[in-house]
């Protein structure tokens, strides 16, 4: 049996380090561009994406200024073992909605009682998603109301809110010294022709997305 447990607050050093190990180990399907191990890039946006969660994490002491929350699943057998996690941001100003930000979990039924749950706490939820996900969260009661960038928005209602949801501004991650040194390490290993071609390959599949995605939301609210 899946037990949920509701943070508002900073958690446990064991559970956060769980919780970023996760992500390290589900990068592509936390990541919007669905980034794979076969691209030279991998390790950079493990890196920055692990650190992006962090940061929202620390934000959990209400330090930063914006409002975080956080679903975590762990099993009844062994609960101290993170079986998955949601990690979402209230909306100011309309206490029904919220847009769940990061998530993972060890399999589809906990990311459905996680979802469920913070649609109980938050009944105007949205959400993001590749297109392939879309109808798993329909049968959660989502719907398709637009595309952003290479992902399909979805929310419990036919709109988003019209309250203002803050976040975090992490652009920084991405030209700080540990992303750069990993990006000279990789640079040093495998070659300038070879990361090229790595953001090459990653800008075609963000395209690639961003076009499906835009289609698919053409084609189910025309």
């Amino acid at each position: 049996m899946t037990l949920l447990t509701h943070f508002d607050t900073p958690v446990s050093e064991p559970i956060s380090s769980q919780i970023l190990q996760r992500v390290v180990d589900q990068l592509t399907e936390l990541s919007m561009m669905e980034i794979t191990p076969s691209n030279l890039l991998y390790n950079i946006y493990q890196y920055a994406i692990g650190f992006e969660v962090h940061l929202y994490l620390e934000a959990l002491d209400g330090t930063k200024g914006i409002a975080v929350e956080l679903i975590v699943a762990t099993d009844e057998q062994a609960p101290d073992s993170v079986t998955g996690f949601v990690l979402y941001l209230p909306v100011k100003d309309d206490p029904q909605a919220c847009g769940i930000a990061y998530m993972a979990a060890n399999t589809p039924d906990v990311t459905r009682a996680m979802v469920q749950e913070v649609i109980r706490r938050y009944p105007h939820t949205e959400l993001t998603c590749s297109v392939r996900n879309v109808a798993p969260f329909e049968a959660l009661g989502f719907q398709v109301i637009g595309a952003r960038g290479p992902q399909v928005v979805m929310n419990t209602r036919d709109h988003g809110t019209d309250g203002l949801m803050a976040v975090l501004d992490v652009s920084a991650v991405y030209s700080s010294t540990e992303v750069r040194q990993i990006h000279t390490y990789l640079l040093n290993r495998h070659g300038k022709k070879a990361m090229i071609d790595a953001e090459k390959k990653r800008d075609r599949q963000i395209d690639q997305l961003t076009a499906k995605a835009r289609a698919f939301v053409a084609e189910r609210t025309r």
